[in-house]
């Protein structure tokens, strides 16, 4: 069997000049974030403790708890809220279709009854407010014509709902029912945020005007706004209170978050600027914020979200990170098989370290996107969209210069000769290319299509498979190759072939969903009929010591096969990263590591019979 032992979680999507609201809960000291069609649960004392909700068609925008933590309601971007249990499997209670458009903001009401949404209404209605268990319309949501950005309930009673958004309005509702009371236009540009402190005596919005300005929560009327001096000098995008309902935390496009002392006549100073380590790039803009207990916790654009100590700001943060777009390749350090290193398609290179997560983005130079990477001692070497393969050295934190060699067309893989790590072999669709270093030593045309290969760790041989499902082994001397034989068994397209750590073996796959191990002198078959994916096979990976084989399919499972039994003895891990599998790497004997199409990482710990 195998057991999730860690999950390296995907970092919040977020969208440049739009804010993201990300929730938690108090109680757990957990946090809601959005990814893709999921929803992220992660709990704040131990953030490699994340549960994943991914039951939605579309989507998702944004997460709240119910006020005693027993439910979640998710929206996403058709205008559905699907409303879940926290416990037993995130059991389904509800789903409503809410608004005919994008929703961008959801809160429930402090009673737990009713909840109110906003967004995109296409032309009908922005906001609407409903009970959680039956879906009934509870008002009517008048005066705003364009997309609202946010919405939130009066913690206390008298309740009140409160909307803003692109129309540059703050609007106040009573009720319930709920009707429209008053509107306020003292901004200037869209209003991308709204708040009522937990005491339920003010209310503040923020915008992309800079300003922050302070109502009174039960008459509505504005009572004063956030001090400019030491204020953002970008647009402000997301805004939360503190426990006591003394202070505010906001983020800016500046880059730069900032505490606030609110006092009782409404105005605002600023108390403490948190200054969130990065490159200073667009990237390090700043668009989600949420005080919890004693955690500050702000959301870059590039996903990275720094933790801050409430009582100790000046505490350097610690960071969790992770990527965004689906992880196209995964490795381990060899020096150090606990340090894995990932790359997503839009061109970030992760490290984590097991037991640990995330432990830094590699900043490189060029961003192209990737598609094969390969860790060698001291460097990594890359290939993507762009003809080029590349060799760049590891140092602490960063990459450092890059150097390049143009192959002459895409590279479909990549791998290197541990034993001789200076000479790589780089496959095209009509053939393959050697390198000694960045440069190329041969460049054959083999007059078959090349859809993957390997070269062996001594460097001696290497092994090409092609559309037509066949393998061709060829030695390698000096510049030139020579074909030693061709094996047929697959029935697809090769996707992937590995050899075994000791060199004794070789495992291919194919399009067509099976996988073989191969004997590596005799060329006979040694593990057949491994045909338990209902899907492609995109990855493979073979254990330390050489005894079991793992393989990752577009059916979202990884499969584990011992050498030596049959393959009816596997071990399935169904639903591994729904979307598909992309990556697999074995950090020891036990411990497989897998990612996929949902931008996570998970460490499997697999216990054999």
């Amino acid at each position: 069997m195998a057991n999730l032992i860690e999950t390296y979680a995907c970092a919040p999507s977020t969208e440049r000049g739009r804010g993201i609201l990300i929730s938690g809960d108090s109680k757990s000291n957990s946090i809601l974030y959005c990814n893709g069609r999921s929803v992220f649960i992660r709990n704040l004392d131990r953030p490699l403790d994340v549960a994943v909700y991914d039951d939605h068609s579309y989507p998702v925008t944004v997460a709240r708890y119910s006020p005693n933590g027993e439910w979640i309601a998710s929206a996403d971007v058709s205008g559905t809220v699907r409303i879940w249990g926290t416990h037993n499997d995130f059991v389904l209670k509800n789903e409503f279709k809410v608004l005919s458009g994008r929703i961008d903001d959801l809160q429930w009401s402090p009673d737990g009854l009713r909840i109110v949404a906003s967004g995109d209404g296409k032309g009908q209605s922005f906001v609407r407010a409903f009970m959680w268990d039956s879906g009934s319309t509870v008002g009517e949501f008048d005066g705003h014509s364009k997309r609202v950005l946010s919405c939130h309930f009066k913690p206390t009673r008298p309740f009140r709902i409160a909307t803003c958004g692109e129309d540059f309005l703050v609007n106040f509702y009573e009720g319930p029912p709920f009707k429209f009371k008053l509107s306020h236009r003292d901004h200037s540009n869209f209003v991308n945020c709204i708040r009522f402190s937990p005491d339920g005596s003010k209310l503040i919005s923020v915008s992309s005007d800079k300003k922050g300005i302070i109502y009174d929560a039960k008459t509505g009327e504005k009572i004063g706004e956030l001090s400019c001096e030491d204020g953002h000098t970008g647009s402000i995008y997301a805004v939360s209170w503190s426990a006591d309902s003394k202070h505010v935390l906001t983020v800016s496009a500046d880059k730069t978050a900032k505490i606030w002392e609110i006092f009782e006549d409404g105005t605002g100073k600023v108390k403490k600027t948190l200054e969130c380590p990065g490159s200073g790039g667009v990237e390090d803009m700043l668009v989600g914020c949420l005080w919890q207990n004693d955690h500050l916790i702000t959301v870059s654009l590039c996903g990275t979200m720094n933790l801050f100590s409430a009582s100790d700001p000046a505490k350097p943060p610690l960071s969790l990170s992770g990527h965004m777009k689906n992880i196209s390749t995964l490795t381990v350090i060899e020096s150090n098989r606990k340090m894995i290193l990932s790359s997503s398609f839009d061109g970030s290179i992760l490290r984590w370290i097991q037991g640990i997560g995330y432990s830094g983005k590699l900043k490189r130079k060029d961003c192209s996107q990737i598609k094969c990477l390969a860790a060698v001692k001291d460097e990594i070497i890359t290939s993507g969209y762009d003809n080029k393969v590349w060799r760049v050295p590891l140092q602490e934190d960063e990459c450092g210069v890059a150097e390049h060699v143009d192959v002459g067309s895409q590279p479909k893989d990549l791998s290197h000769a541990i034993k001789s790590p200076n000479l790589a072999l780089v496959s095209t669709e009509c053939g393959v290319v050697l390198l000694k270093g960045l440069q190329v030593r041969s460049n054959i045309n083999l007059g078959f299509t090349v859809t993957a290969s390997v070269i062996a760790p001594d460097g001696s041989e290497i092994i090409v498979g092609g559309q037509d499902g066949k393998l061709h082994i060829y030695s390698v001397s000096g510049d030139s190759l020579t074909e030693e034989a061709t094996l047929e068994k697959h029935r697809g397209a090769i996707s992937v072939i590995r050899y075994s750590p000791d060199v004794s073996m070789f495992a291919s796959a194919d399009l067509n969903r099976e996988a073989v191990v191969w004997d590596r002198v005799s060329k006979e078959v040694k593990l057949n009929n491994m045909l338990y994916h209902t899907a492609r096979i995109n990855c493979l990976a073979w254990s330390p010591n050489s005894t079991m084989v793992a393989t990752g399919s577009l059916d979202t499972c990884v499969i584990v096969y011992e050498v030596g039994k049959p393959p009816s003895s596997r071990i399935t891990i169904k639903n591994a990263h729904p979307g598909g599998v992309y990556g697999l790497v074995f950090t020891d004997d036990c411990s497989v590591v897998s990612s996929g199409e949902d931008a996570c990482i998970r460490v499997w710990r697999i216990e054999q019979q």
